[in-house]
């Protein structure tokens, strides 16, 4: 699968349907069996609608979120510590399984967005064989670190992330030998179409070359045609069977009838790329083209404290003990935990410890000697 994935991105474009947690469609508590139907219903609409794959998300709470009220600012349904957990007991490992499984024989590539590396771990046990590394992410070098081990390849994400930061990352993984797509995405949920700074597609692409693709929040179909047309190869849109139903992402998503649409003038305009000036030509994706730079936007940074990650003490630490990795966690909210970043992982390797740590303590500089 993996062969036939960058085999599609050098020869066309690469459609993937978004469910997230998108088969939580109630603001009750469902069975398993109900979550495992709904997701099942997506990808099956998703195949049938002209999508490459279907894409959803892993949880393993113990892993990636500090029970701490926190509320993020795009969905105030749920602390975020409750939110996670109710996902995580979601989706245990069957569901994964099952859901795999009919994937495969439906003919659609299944893949998930894990939260963590624990929650990597599991979908590397079930087989799943492409990654995908979600804005909030880009710089947890412990999952990174992981995820690189494997050799399969990976698509990650830049949104509310400086031009440092995705350098950062970019060179994390290049060090690693790794295949690799980056996607352009703006993180504001929805994002009006005159914000997504379009050309940071071709900026990205001549900056790193690498494959370059554009994860889409944008209400609408003619901002990611767009971006195909400045040579995105890798195209991603939340998919739900409504804007209306309950959880954290339906609003952003499209339906299948509009994913359908959006393949259709997709799939035309690699017959005929004279059609690329009809969506350049569109109004409101000149004023979504921005500057031909990454930039971070005032919208974005409001959600970095609730998602980017702080390095935690995995397991208990004595003093004098040389850190490995199998000893670290990276975990959200940096807003409350108050340790080095993750992407200080590598700095922390091979350190030890100058007093004893206890499981679940943010590593600060002070508790590492040489």
């Amino acid at each position: 699968m993996d062969k036939n994935f960058w085999n599609k991105i050098q020869t066309g474009v690469f459609v993937v349907a978004e469910v997230g947690k998108g088969f939580i469609q109630t603001e009750e508590d469902q069975a398993v069996e109900v979550y495992l139907k709904n997701a099942k219903e997506l990808a099956r609409l998703a195949k049938e609608s002209g999508a490459d794959a279907v894409k959803f998300q892993t949880h393993t709470i113990e892993d990636e979120q500090a029970n701490v009220n926190v509320v993020a600012p795009h969905f105030k349904g749920a602390d975020r510590y409750n939110w996670v957990k109710r996902n995580t007991l979601a989706t245990p490992v069957w569901f994964w399984q099952e859901l795999k499984k009919y994937c495969d024989e439906i003919g659609i590539i299944f893949f998930s967005t894990p939260m963590s590396r624990g929650a990597a771990k599991v979908l590397n046990d079930i087989g799943m064989e492409l990654w995908k590394v979600g804005s909030g992410d880009i710089l947890d070098f412990v999952m990174l670190d992981y995820i690189a081990s494997t050799k399969k390849p990976l698509i990650i994400s830049g949104g509310m992330s400086t031009l440092e930061e995705v350098d950062k990352a970019v060179g994390f993984l290049k060090k690693r030998n790794v295949e690799f797509a980056l996607m352009h995405c703006v993180s504001k949920y929805p994002c009006p179409p005159e914000e997504l700074q379009l050309q940071t597609v071709n900026f990205f692409k001549e900056r790193y070359s690498i494959p370059v693709g554009f994860s889409d929040h944008s209400i609408g179909i003619d901002s990611a045609l767009a971006s195909v047309a400045l040579g995105a190869t890798i195209i991603e849109k939340h998919f739900s069977l409504s804007r209306d139903l309950w959880g954290s992402d339906h609003k952003v998503a499209m339906t299948p009838s509009e994913l359908k649409e959006m393949v259709k003038g997709i799939r035309d305009m690699e017959s005929n790329p004279s059609k690329k000036e009809k969506y350049l030509g569109n109004e409101i994706v000149k004023a979504g083209m921005g500057d031909s730079i990454k930039t971070l936007q005032e919208g974005e940074a409001q959600f970095r404290p609730f998602f980017r990650k702080t390095l935690v003490a995995s397991a208990d630490i004595p003093k004098g003990i040389k850190i490995k990795s199998e000893m670290l966690s990276a975990m959200r909210p940096q807003l409350h935990l108050k340790g080095l970043p993750s992407e200080e992982y590598e700095n922390v390797l091979g350190r030890r410890s100058k007093l004893d740590i206890s499981r679940g303590s943010p590593i600060s500089r002070e508790f590492i000697g040489d």
